[in-house]
């Protein structure tokens, strides 16, 4: 494992730009980089550490003030680990709320779906009508839209 990484190794890894993992070290995500003889900027193992879970916080949208927080805590020691579970405790609950709430969404846009396999089952004729001007057509014929309907499976 090595000890230092550059600014690029870290950014490619992550998927982030370098404008980003600038700016994550100026809103105190990060502490102070090292600096190589060179004057270049290099991220110890333990920046790669705490930077994945900066990543995966503020993918699940955590906010950037609350990343500050948590980053601090975890430099400040391990006598902040309760501070810190009750940061991620609290965030995942966060998380599963709203995971619950797109799950109802996602069974709305379910429904509204197997009522149109529906209704173009029972009306073949709307089923062959030509896409709108400027899109593509992925109309079905009717037989396939009852298949769909039936199945919940599409003939490939």
């Amino acid at each position: 494992m090595k000890d230092y990484y550059t600014p690029g190794e870290v950014a490619e890894r992550f998927g982030l730009t370098l404008d980003t993992l600038r700016y994550y070290e100026k809103a105190g995500l990060l502490r102070r980089v090292d600096r190589a003889p060179s004057g270049h900027r290099r991220y110890r193992t333990d920046d790669v550490d705490l930077l994945h879970l900066v990543r995966c916080l503020r993918d699940t949208d955590m906010p950037i003030a609350r990343l500050r927080d948590f980053a601090e805590l975890v430099r400040d020691g391990d006598h902040t680990i309760p501070d810190r579970l009750d940061v991620l405790q609290s965030h995942q609950h966060h998380l599963n709320t709203r995971i619950a709430e797109l799950r109802e969404r996602q069974d709305t846009i379910q429904h509204k779906i197997d009522y149109y396999l529906g209704v173009l089952a029972d009306n073949p004729g709307l089923a062959e009508r030509s896409a709108p001007t400027g899109t593509t057509s992925g109309t079905a014929s009717a037989p396939e839209v009852t298949a769909v309907a039936a199945t919940g499976k599409e003939n490939s």
